[in-house]
């Protein structure tokens, strides 16, 4: 690792301590002078019929994009126009009853004041996200919240560092506080996010990943050794105790571990001198969150797992 520095190394950590410090005080500053604008804008984006649109330009945008993704990811239709494309053609997209969320810092941003006389023209309501609360884009928005700061924590105070702080975090803010209005619940999120853990966890049923073949199976008198042989070869850790096909109980691990602190002899034990009776159990239908829920709780790697006349028909790995 290259060590040749301008900087001392309690000079750079001091640097960071520095920006962290000015970003969380802004931050501070914009949840104190939070007033009746953000009730305004929430009220608007709720009973918005048609897209909340957000444009911005150069960092801006970036932010702006960030937020657009995170309010159509908790159920508010929403996406980001590129301002300068919207003023050659774009606007098209823009319909009756969306809302235009505007970002600019200065609020006086050439190519986002350039689009809002089409807009006010087409009757669109606009949300601005700024720090000149005077500006241009501010005399022409319909709410105007306050995304001001000090200063930058770039050393000139020029690249736009402290302020898309706050502007993402307005954005944040508003898609939190939608949640809340909306009552958008986990599953809700879940439909929306399919690929992610959450969705799996949420839209997965017990059935869909459980293991049903090949199945450590073992009878009430198979011998002990037996059985420790198929939790071996079955990977599994696990062997399922049955009697004419019915579930007597398991053998897991600790069971084997019980058996021989209790000084019992392994070479002599049978299966149903070792196994658990009633281990826990779950539906096929069940779904996986409550699955992974309830090994959670019982501090256990594995689930039986049954159909509705309460018959075997796989195992549940917490690894899966």
């Amino acid at each position: 690792m290259p060590t040749e520095l301008s900087l001392t190394a309690d000079a750079i950590k001091q640097s960071v301590k520095q920006v962290f410090t000015v970003e969380a005080q802004a931050l501070q500053q914009c949840a104190q002078r939070t007033g009746d604008e953000f009730v305004n804008a929430i009220a608007l984006m709720k009973h918005c019929q048609g897209r909340v649109i957000v444009c911005g330009m150069g960092k801006s945008g970036l932010i702006g994009k960030k937020i657009a993704a995170t309010l159509a990811s908790v159920g508010t239709p929403s996406f980001f126009l590129h301002p300068g494309e919207a003023f050659h053609g774009d606007l098209g997209m823009v319909q009756a009853n969306d809302i235009l969320l505007l970002l600019s810092y200065s609020g006086e941003t050439d190519e986002i004041l350039k689009i809002i006389p089409s807009i006010k023209g087409f009757g669109n309501k606009i949300i601005a996200i700024t720090g000149g609360l005077t500006s241009s884009l501010s005399k022409h928005a319909d709410v105007v919240l306050d995304g001001s700061v000090d200063k930058e924590t770039c050393p000139n105070n020029l690249a736009p560092t402290t302020s898309t702080t706050v502007a993402l975090a307005i954005g944040d803010a508003l898609a939190s506080t939608l949640v809340l209005e909306t009552e958008f619940s986990p599953m809700d999120f879940a439909r929306y996010h399919p690929g992610g853990s959450l969705g799996k966890r949420l839209l997965t049923r017990v059935k869909d990943v459980m293991r049903s073949e090949q199945l450590p199976e073992v009878a009430l008198d198979t011998p002990v050794t037996q059985a420790l042989m198929v939790m071996t070869e079955t990977r599994t850790g696990l062997a399922l105790v049955l009697d004419q096909g019915v579930l007597q109980g398991v053998i897991t691990d600790g069971d084997v571990r019980r058996y021989l602190l209790a000084g019992q002899d392994i070479n002599q034990g049978k299966a149903r001198d070792m196994m658990t009776v009633s281990p826990c159990r779950i539906d096929q239908e069940a779904m996986l969150a409550e699955a992974e829920d309830l090994m959670r709780q019982k501090h256990i790697k594995w689930l039986v797992v049954t159909d509705a006349q309460q018959a075997l028909v796989g195992i549940l790995e917490w690894s899966q």
